[in-house]
């Protein structure tokens, strides 16, 4: 089993490598073609997620966190005065090109998801961000999310079903929640991924004092929920 810091800073390494290449993965390109059926039924999961995510009641302040590259940073900057926060750099710039080419502001941290808040805000938003926390420090982080909200504040995420069309063609699924990954130059990393259930995740969230938890699923591929602070 690879130690657990080594593993944090192999993600934080894969995530920064893969910044420029990294929306391939949302728009179905290069290694992450399948077959037709399979990118029909990805694209419409993503527009029911963008959907989902335009209609949820959040405004105000609003701190996305693991934003990557900005792909639901737009939907979030129309709703409220969005804090854009990754870890790299490098995804941050190119959320901030994102953001700027459609005419949308934002501020942008340099921030790691386990640093401790130094403000309330009242929407928090983690995209497919879940799944790289392990389920022992699951409860720990939904604990940092509830000091992150203030009262009324919503949590919202999106996360990976298990799929074997969801990735990349040429990585194998996880073994014991340890997914290794290949970036175009052929360089590999490994990564925590965890698929979590809508169960799990609701009595997880409940257990951390959030109330109103609910998870959805898309047909195939994404997670959806959300949860309110009292």
């Amino acid at each position: 089993m690879v130690p657990a810091d080594n593993l944090d800073a192999q993600m934080v390494a894969y995530y920064t490598a893969r910044a420029p290449e990294y929306d391939e993965w949302y728009l179905r390109s290069d290694r992450y073609v399948h077959t037709e059926a399979d990118d029909v039924a990805w694209r419409a999961d993503l527009d029911l997620a963008a959907r989902w995510l335009q209609g949820l009641p959040i405004s105000g302040e609003i701190a996305e966190l693991a934003a990557g590259t900005g792909w639901w940073s737009p939907c979030l900057a129309a709703k409220g005065r969005l804090t854009v926060c990754d870890i790299s750099q490098e995804m941050l710039d190119l959320a901030r090109t994102r953001l700027q080419g459609l005419g949308l502001t934002a501020r942008f941290e340099v921030r790691d998801c386990w640093a401790e808040p130094v403000r309330q805000v009242d929407g928090l938003f983690t995209g497919f961000w879940l799944s790289h926390v392990s389920r022992d420090r699951l409860p720990e982080f939904l604990s940092l999310v509830h000091r992150w909200l203030r009262p009324g504040g919503r949590f919202a995420f999106m996360d990976s079903r298990r799929d074997a069309a969801s990735g990349a063609i040429n990585h194998e699924p996880p073994t014991n929640d340890v997914q290794l990954r290949r970036l175009n130059d052929g360089r590999t990393f490994q990564v925590r991924k965890v698929y979590y259930s809508p169960m799990e995740l609701v009595a997880a969230l409940t257990d951390a004092g959030l109330v109103d938890a609910r998870v959805e699923t898309s047909e195939r591929f994404f997670l959806l929920g959300q949860a309110q602070r009292p």
